[in-house]
């Protein structure tokens, strides 16, 4: 076999009513493994999955109903009378990603009662849009009275902040995944509708506009996958090219200042950057088009080199939701957004996806874990929207915001996160995160399952287990993480203050493994048995983190990191509940330990350093113990002090006296 079992129902090759063109020929050289072959039995990322079904899709769904965002579409379809009930034209799209991520979760906890709720709400879409296909609420409800970013006509301001076109595309997204899930059209031919208007609509000797939020090419080239109608592919490579030289505006704030096979720089949005270059790669993965594995390949290396939290946040400024300079990456006014978190996962990935390089799934996972987890409370009903790296007391989760693009953009993603762990080729299984999972597949011909298991991030030790009825001989690559390495990430915008105690282990059936390295993976090529067991020790240390002495905010500074995990240190675990006059110690005594009842249960890292004390005299210090936390746990005590990079002596040009 070619694919990996099942990754047909990843890439939505189903057959459907309107399915009238030839498959999807290409793709990226290595295939995910979906997440609905993958299940997750840890109590990390499960509880998490659960509690995003319990909770979140639950709250996202009454918000939506509270704030009028269903009323839209009422109102839109006839059913009830009023003028558009919410702030933003782009509201729309939070229905859309709601639905999405119930689309997910319903394919791992059944439920008739959430289904029954999202077919209301594709019901109501279907009435909200107009005969011709055009689906967007507030021009329907208010016609020439539409949101100042709408314009007064269809399309008008569409390079702008109409947001018709993103609204589409998370539509697209919502339509394939509750289709593939359930198997119910209704929702396809709304699609499908809609996407023969743009089709209609836009092009070469049409309206020649791009989109202000991208977003409509990912979901044009998930259209594509599941119905093999090349027109829709052709429409989100339209996007890409037609930008900078169309009839819109450039702008480097949308990424439009330059043609995109000529950009080598992130700037502007960070979470319309982020979509636009996923959908970069997947065009080029479905069309060989080079050009642009070229740009995202330079763009890439702008952002980790220069522009990358160590959080994982992409965008530094809060006035344009975007990046900054070169080395430009603020603490306290970080902004960090969750979406771009999220976005940031996903176009790595892809980059992956591409390459089989695991440089990719080291920014990934930094994302995931730390950003990405920091966006939502533990309960699941608390959000962030930027995730600041240090707090004066000022931030506090929200329940809801009147943009609420990141809690309905964590209910889609949260459920969806299984299908980051494992990938493969007709010969290769790619083993990326350490999350004890279960998967059966197909490789090399034959079919296996492989049993994960361990306690990641609590620990670094990993096991895994073969189960098939006769031998198959393939190539499993392990994921030697970065942060299990003298290597902090690629290129130099941090790095590691010490080295690590011991080397990664890696056994089988007990016997120390034959293996090479490529690409950041240990490739174990062998015939494997009925039973074989691979067993993974990675260093599990406390890591002193400095940063690139360009950004100035980290001058004297250090981070601390425990496997995948960064660190605070949060009011609610120090001595007088102060943690900005806190000073880390540069060597020292530093440990760690399981806390059951800590946050959820988490490793609680204790570290020496001192406390400064002003007087009226002089600055003294006096010693202390540093406690510091996950930082996605942050938040959680109430409003106070919170620090990722912490001094190491007085502050840059001060000399503290003993």
């Amino acid at each position: 076999m070619k694919k990996l079992i099942l990754s047909a129902l990843f890439l939505g090759m189903f057959s459907c009513s309107r399915q009238h063109s030839a498959p999807v020929k290409n793709e990226y050289p290595v295939q995910p493994v979906p997440f609905t072959a993958v299940q997750v039995t840890d109590d990390f990322w499960s509880h998490r999955i659960k509690t995003n079904h319990r909770v979140t899709i639950p709250i996202a769904i009454q918000k939506s109903r509270e704030t009028g965002r269903i009323d839209n579409f009422r109102i839109a379809g006839g059913l009830m009378e009023g003028t558009f009930c919410t702030i933003y034209p782009f509201d729309d799209s939070d229905i859309y990603k709601i639905i999405e991520g119930a689309a997910y979760s319903l394919q791992m906890f059944p439920d008739l009662a959430l289904e029954a709720t999202i077919d209301s709400l594709i019901t109501l879409i279907g009435l909200a849009q107009e005969d011709d296909g055009y689906l967007y609420t507030n021009r329907t409800i208010m016609g020439e009275n539409s949101h100042p970013w709408a314009g007064r006509k269809r399309w008008e301001l569409v390079d702008d902040l109409s947001h018709e076109l993103y609204n589409l595309g998370h539509f697209y997204e919502a339509a394939t995944a509750y289709y593939q899930a359930t198997g119910k059209q209704e929702i396809l031919e709304i699609a499908l509708k809609s996407a023969d208007l743009v089709d209609r609509d836009f092009g070469l000797g049409k309206i020649e506009n791009w989109p202000g939020h991208q977003e409509i090419e990912i979901g044009l080239v998930k259209l594509y996958r599941i119905t093999g109608e090349k027109r829709y592919l052709d429409l989100a490579k339209f996007f890409l090219d037609v930008r900078s030289h169309g009839t819109g505006k450039p702008r480097s704030y949308n990424q439009s200042h330059l043609p995109v096979t000529e950009q080598s720089e992130a700037v502007g949005h960070s979470v319309r950057a982020a979509y636009m270059w996923s959908g970069m790669a997947d065009v080029a993965a479905l069309t060989g088009d080079t050009a642009y594995v070229g740009a995202i390949s330079r763009i890439w290396e702008d952002v980790v080199h220069r522009k990358f939290y160590f959080t994982g946040g992409i965008g530094a400024e809060g006035g344009h939701e975007g990046f900054g300079g070169s080395y430009e990456l603020p603490n306290a006014r970080a902004y960090c957004e969750t979406c771009a978190a999220i976005a940031n996962v996903f176009w790595n990935h892809r980059m992956f996806l591409m390459t089989g390089d695991s440089k990719y799934v080291d920014v990934l996972e930094r994302s995931l874990y730390n950003n990405v987890l920091s966006g939502v409370s533990l309960e699941g009903d608390r959000f962030f929207y930027p995730n600041p790296l240090e707090s004066h007391g000022q931030h506090e989760r929200s329940e809801w915001f009147g943009c609420a693009c990141c809690p309905s953009n964590i209910c889609r993603f949260i459920p969806s996160m299984p299908g980051y762990v494992y990938a493969g080729t007709a010969n290769d299984l790619y083993v990326n995160l350490y999350i004890p999972s279960r998967i059966s597949l197909a490789i090399a011909g034959d079919s296996l399952t492989l049993v994960q298991t361990g306690d990641m991030p609590r620990e670094g030790k990993q096991r895994i287990t073969l189960h098939m009825k006769k031998p198959v001989r393939a190539k499993i690559r392990l994921r030697i993480p970065l942060w299990a390495s003298d290597d902090t990430f690629p290129g130099n915008l941090y790095k590691f203050e010490d080295h690590v105690g011991q080397k990664t282990e890696i056994t089988v059936n007990g016997q120390s493994a034959i293996l090479r390295m490529d690409k950041g993976y240990a490739v174990l090529d062998r015939r494997w048995e009925p039973g074989d067991v691979v067993d993974i020790n990675l260093p599990f240390e406390v890591r002193r983190v400095t940063a690139h002495p360009a950004i100035a905010d980290n001058l004297g500074k250090m981070a601390l990191q425990l496997g995948p995990l960064v660190y605070c240190a949060e009011f609610a675990d120090q001595e007088n509940g102060r943690v900005l006059d806190l000073r880390l110690n540069k060597s020292g005594n530093i440990s760690f330990a399981w806390q059951d009842h800590q946050l959820g249960g988490c490793n609680m890292i204790k570290a020496d350093g001192f406390r400064i004390r002003d007087s009226a005299e002089m600055n003294k210090k006096e010693p202390a113990i540093i406690n510091a936390i996950p930082y996605y746990a942050w938040s959680h005590r109430g409003k106070g002090e919170m620090a990722v990079w912490l001094p190491t002596e007085t502050d840059p040009g001060t000399e503290a006296q003993p």
